[in-house]
This record gives C-alpha cells, sequence and structure tokens, in this order.
C-alpha cells in the first residue's frame, strides 16, 4: 500500500457502507466541492446580518395597519400605504419575534464561533442551521414584508449550510473551513456594515421620528448615495448625526467593495482563469508534433521507408514534400500543420477496409502544431499566456454585463409589481428606476412608495449597488487599457511616431514583410537604424522583437556567448545573475523574460546538478515549457521562480565544493 494511501485511511473514517466519509479537522488529502465548502459559509456569513437587521425591522413595526378613508385614494395625492395607521400586537407575537430574532442571531454567532476556531465544526453548523430554520418559521411578524424577507434569507442560509455539510459528510473537506485572511476579513467587515446600518437607524428613528422601517429604508438609500430625497432630516441633531452616520457608513461601504474585488479577483485567477489556460495548455500539447515521425504516428501514417525506431525524421522542405507526397498535402503556417489527405488513397482505404473510422479520417484533417526546437515550445506557452490574458478581458467584460442586465431587469419587473397599487408605475418607468439606482444617480422623480417595495429596494440595493459597482470597475478597466492601447499605437504612426515602430511591425507580420520584400526586393530591406551603413543589412528571417535584445548595461550574458567557461566562471555569473534577478524582484511591473534570458537561466540552474546526489533536495531542475511543470504557469512572479532557482543553484554548488574540499584533506591525512 503506498503511503498516500496510509494516509488517506488513517484520516479518513469511512461509516455506512462508505456513504459517510468523515475527515478530520484538517488534512493535507485533496479538496473537491469548492463552492460548497467555501463560498458557500462566505455567503451565510454575509446574509446572516442582512436577515438580523430584517428581522428587527420585524419585530418593531407593526404588521397590520388601517388604511384612511376605508382604502379609497384621497385627493392629495398620497399613498393608501403611506398614510396607514399601525395596529398594535399582542404580546405573545412580540415574545415570539423577539424569541425569532434571538435564535437568528444566535445561528450566526455560532457560524462565526467557528470561523475562528472557537466551536468544532460537528457542533456549530448543525446549530446555525437549526437556530435560522427556528428563526424562518416562527416570525409571525408585525413588519409583514420585512419578515418574508427575513424569513427567505434565513431558509437560503441554512439550505446552503446543509449543502456545505453534505459535502463534509461525504469526505469532500475537512472539517476547518479553508478561509484565508481576506475572505475572514470580508465576513466582519460585512458584519460590522450591517450593524452600523441597523444602529443608525435606530438614532434616526429617535432622532427624526421615522418608523423604524423608514429610518432603515433612509439609512439604506443615504449610505449607499442614491439620495432620492423622499425622507431628509428635517432637525438640526438628525442633520449633524448624518456627518457621522454618512462618513462612517461609505468607509464600510468601501472596504466591503474592496473585500468583494480581492475575493471574485482570487476566485477568477484560481477557479476561471487558471481552468481555462489549463485547458489551452492540454489543448496545445495534445496537437503538439517534434518531428515527421510524431506527425506519422499522430496521423495514422506507416513510418519512413528504411528508418530505424530511433529516427526522428526532422520534418524539412524534402520531407513535406518528398516522403509524405503519396499520403496527402502538407501545409506549415507558422508552427500551425495541416494535412490534406489524397482523396484516391482515402477512397482506396475505404474500399480495402483501412481506416474507414470517420474518427481516424477526422483526425488526419485536423491542425497540428510543429515544435520542433525549445524556443518553438517557449513560444507556444507565451501564447498561451497572452491568449489568455485576453480572454480574462473578455470574460471579464461580459460578467459584468450579465450581472448589470440581470438585476437591471429582474429588480424592474419586480418594482413593475409592487408599486402597482401604489404608483402605478409602467415597467420602462421602473426600468428607469433601477438604473438611476444601479448608478447611485438618485433623481428622486420615482421611488419605492409601497409597504412590500420598501423592504424589497433595502435587499436588492444592498445586493445590487455594491456588485455591479465592483463589475463596472472591472469592465472600466478592460475598456480604458484598450482605448489606451489603440490610443498610444495611433500615435506611434501618426503625430508621434516611435523608433522602430516600422521595424517591429514588420517582424509581428511576417506575410506581409514577406510580400514587401518579394515585390520590392532591389529598393526596400529592412534596416537597422542603429546599423552602419557599410555593414551587411539585417537577415529579415531572423529579426528579434523590440525589447528581446538585452540592454547594454544588462550583466546577463546571453545565448549566443558560447565561449568556453569553467564552472567557478558559471558560479561568478550565478551571484551576479542573483542580484540582477532581485533587483527585477522589485520592479513595479512583474518581468517578463525573453527566451535567451531563460536559457542563460537554465544553464546557471543545471550546471551545479552534479554537486547533489538527492533528488528530493535538487529542486525543479528539468521542465518542459508547455508542460505541467513549466516555470510560465507558476503562482508566483517570474523573477520569484527564477530567483528560488538559482538560490537552490548556489546551493547545491557551495555544498559540492564543501564535499570535494572534505575529500582533499581526508586524502591529504592518508598520504
Amino acid at each position: 500500500m503506498s503511503r498516500y494511501a496510509i494516509e488517506r485511511s488513517e484520516s479518513v473514517r469511512i461509516l455506512a457502507g462508505g456513504l459517510v466519509k468523515l475527515r478530520g479537522p484538517s488534512d493535507n488529502l485533496p479538496q473537491q466541492w469548492w463552492v460548497a465548502s467555501t463560498a458557500i459559509p462566505l455567503v451565510a456569513a454575509t446574509i446572516g446580518p442582512l436577515s438580523n437587521v430584517l428581522s428587527i425591522a420585524a419585530l418593531v413595526t407593526p404588521w397590520r395597519v388601517t388604511l384612511p378613508d376605508g382604502g379609497i385614494p384621497s385627493s392629495s395625492g398620497r399613498g393608501l400605504e403611506d398614510a396607514a395607521v399601525g395596529i398594535a400586537d399582542p404580546k405573545w407575537e412580540l415574545v415570539a419575534n423577539a424569541f425569532s430574532l434571538a435564535c437568528g442571531f444566535a445561528g450566526n454567532l455560532f457560524l462565526l464561533l467557528h470561523f475562528t476556531s472557537r466551536v468544532r465544526y460537528i457542533i456549530a453548523l448543525p446549530l446555525a442551521i437549526l437556530c435560522w430554520i427556528l428563526s424562518a418559521i416562527i416570525i409571525y411578524s408585525q413588519g409583514f414584508w420585512h419578515a418574508v424577507l427575513a424569513s427567505i434569507l434565513y431558509f437560503i442560509g441554512s439550505a446552503i449550510l446543509t449543502i456545505n455539510i453534505i459535502g463534509y459528510f461525504r469526505g469532500h473537506y475537512p472539517q476547518q473551513f479553508d478561509l484565508d485572511d481576506d475572505q475572514r476579513t470580508l465576513i466582519l467587515q460585512t458584519t460590522t456594515f450591517f450593524f452600523w446600518l441597523a444602529g443608525g437607524s435606530g438614532v434616526f428613528c429617535a432622532l427624526e421620528g421615522f418608523t423604524y422601517v423608514d429610518a432603515l429604508y433612509y439609512a439604506d438609500v443615504s449610505v449607499l448615495t442614491i439620495g432620492f430625497g423622499d425622507f431628509a432630516p428635517k432637525t438640526d441633531p438628525g442633520r449633524g448625526f448624518l456627518f457621522v452616520f454618512q462618513l462612517i457608513g461609505i468607509i464600510f461601504l468601501g472596504l466591503v467593495i474592496s473585500s468583494i474585488n480581492r475575493f471574485a479577483a482570487n476566485i477568477s485567477a484560481d477557479k476561471i482563469i487558471k481552468q481555462h489556460q489549463i485547458h489551452a495548455r492540454e489543448s496545445t500539447v495534445g496537437r503538439t508534433v517534434t518531428s515527421e515521425r510524431e506527425l506519422r504516428e499522430r496521423l495514422g501514417l506507416p513510418p519512413r521507408p528504411n528508418a530505424t525506431a530511433t529516427d526522428g525524421y526532422r520534418l524539412s522542405e524534402s520531407g513535406r514534400r518528398g516522403s509524405l507526397a503519396e499520403y496527402g498535402r502538407i501545409e506549415i503556417v507558422g508552427r500551425t500543420v495541416t494535412f490534406h489527405e489524397n482523396k484516391r488513397r482515402s477512397r482506396g482505404s475505404i474500399m480495402r477496409g483501412r481506416e474507414t473510422s470517420q474518427e481516424k479520417r477526422k483526425r488526419r484533417r485536423q491542425k497540428l502544431l510543429l515544435l520542433e526546437k525549445e524556443k518553438d515550445r517557449f513560444d507556444a506557452m507565451r501564447q498561451i499566456q497572452q491568449d489568455t490574458r485576453r480572454w480574462k478581458q473578455y470574460w471579464a467584460l461580459g460578467m459584468a454585463l450579465l450581472a448589470f442586465g440581470v438585476l437591471w431587469c429582474l429588480g424592474a419587473f419586480v418594482f413593475m409589481l409592487t408599486e402597482a397599487q401604489v404608483s402605478e408605475l409602467r415597467y420602462f418607468e421602473c426600468f428607469y428606476l433601477c438604473f438611476v439606482s444601479l448608478l447611485t444617480i438618485g433623481y428622486g422623480d420615482f421611488a419605492p412608495k409601497s409597504n412590500v417595495g420598501k423592504p424589497f429596494f433595502i435587499v436588492w440595493s444592498l445586493v445590487a449597488v455594491p456588485i455591479v459597482t465592483l463589475l463596472i470597475q472591472e469592465m472600466s478597466r478592460t475598456i480604458v487599457s484598450a482605448v489606451n492601447r489603440g490610443t498610444f499605437k495611433l500615435a506611434d504612426w501618426t503625430i508621434m511616431p516611435r523608433k522602430g515602430v516600422l521595424k517591429h511591425f514588420l517582424a509581428s507580420h511576417p506575410g506581409i514583410r514577406d510580400l514587401l520584400t518579394k515585390k520590392h526586393k532591389p529598393v526596400f530591406e529592412v534596416q537597422n537604424p542603429d546599423q552602419d551603413l557599410n555593414s551587411s543589412t539585417v537577415d529579415t528571417e531572423t529579426t528579434k522583437p523590440l525589447g528581446s535584445e538585452p540592454q547594454e548595461n544588462d550583466p546577463r550574458p546571453t545565448a549566443t556567448q558560447d565561449s568556453e567557461v569553467t564552472e567557478h566562471d558559471l558560479a561568478r555569473q550565478l551571484a551576479v545573475t542573483i542580484k540582477t534577478v532581485a533587483h527585477d524582484l522589485r520592479s513595479e511591473t512583474p518581468k517578463r523574460y525573453s527566451y535567451d534570458e531563460w536559457e542563460h537561466f537554465t544553464k546557471l540552474i543545471q550546471f551545479s546538478r552534479q554537486a547533489s546526489q538527492d533528488e528530493e533536495e535538487d529542486g525543479l531542475i528539468e521542465w518542459d515549457w508547455i508542460g505541467e511543470d513549466s516555470p510560465l504557469l507558476a503562482d508566483i512572479t517570474e523573477a520569484e521562480w527564477v530567483l528560488d532557482r538559482l538560490c537552490e543553484s548556489l546551493n547545491r554548488y557551495t555544498r559540492w565544493q564543501a564535499e570535494k574540499v572534505s575529500v582533499e584533506i581526508c586524502f591529504r591525512c592518508e598520504v
């Protein structure tokens, strides 16, 4: 039995024939159900305080009201529900609602105690679920619609926590929630924000004479900077308290939005962007060939005649046109290889019963990637990184538009239903109301007035405005960066021409370069402006992109320096390179090294491998640029990765020198 299997059997208790798999408080086993293990506790801990606030409003506000004039609309234009008079609730209802609110607080408390490792998972979560279910059922409620929304949130919280505990019983994660500091900060900040909102509403209720539900609505539109104007402070104490409440409230709101931003960025980086990059890399690996032999194997063609098993058959021009011509035609554009099978041979194969599978025929026509050199694999990985960054921008833009559209349209539909009796708002008017609310404009010409519209607006705005603000910021960064790139590119070619822009453009577009040099070869040549006119012209086939050449003061040697060096020379280069890379680590933007620089780093990392006999202490010495161990896929920056490997190499070299000195001393003693 392997070591991993032994550890797994010792740390997981399997019960009920394998249906229940209980893991310890923490272990090193792989975790699954990420949404259930991490996102659900965060959502539950966030909606818990909001549910408590709504429960407070439901407790202190009468459920039943009396409409004036028998429910007939008055000529003053006031809505019936605005002029309603509350009817006191019986005492037994107050006791029931107070007990419900206490259960809601207790459920949220048990959840927070587990986050701080004060109460065990198996105790805290069942108690939190039980308390929230009791809170949702017991509420008979004075503020009826606040109670309904609080009940819905309590049921949602208990339901998602039930999913979480099912995942634990299935053995997908340990007892302890795997929350980082940013996620714990998000829970603390949202809890503080909601209780500041509830406490400020109570103060406004006392100073301005608002009912608590109206004060809660007023505090919500104030702290979100919407400001419809349907409620405003009329007294000097109320206006004075607004200074303190609004300033601190905006600070809390900014902290919550910042924490949500970091949480969303971590989710997208770890669970979406990274997975997209892994999928792109696996797709590239699956289409990669390095020689004619691999190409024949991938296409299901027989090996080249008179070739040994160790031959690689480099795919030269003669090989493309000669040895494979009897099977089909090969087109190579850049690194993309496309094989077109001869129709005559394809029909003959089908008649003879060979290669008749549709899957094999499709496989022969697929586009493959020819990566014959190490640099080709490096460039392929760089292309994957570039495509991933571009996809990240479009994904963020799409998610921003989707979230904005859903919250906008759904909110307008609900407000059309809730305001139908009081304000008689049409859907377009509700559409307009949601737009000015989401963007925190708040003209005040339309505002929710019904008893159900105001509590729904509180919940909707507290969810929608921070999230849409966050997503619009991401969308703005995407659009602004695209506009900046377009502006700089336009300036490079027009009013502020950049030196070497034509050379860089032709190097990036070999098709256009070949077309121009072929048609105007006697008069058109790509000349390095820094090169002497009497020297030979630059070979356009090997022209490198701008920025790939090392700077004059860069101490790192390049791959073109092929002079014979000793291990002591490499050790000196290693020390100098460590200093240079440490300087790159302090750069504001992460350093991205060229292939020549990586080739030099590789030589310095690998030269000391003979120094260590223990493979476990060697660290990563060899890798594949498009493999799972590629340095370009690391979670840290390239400078950090290179610095770690160079330090490991220096450690191996010093240990090797110490062992050599010890051997020499022992030898001299024996002599």
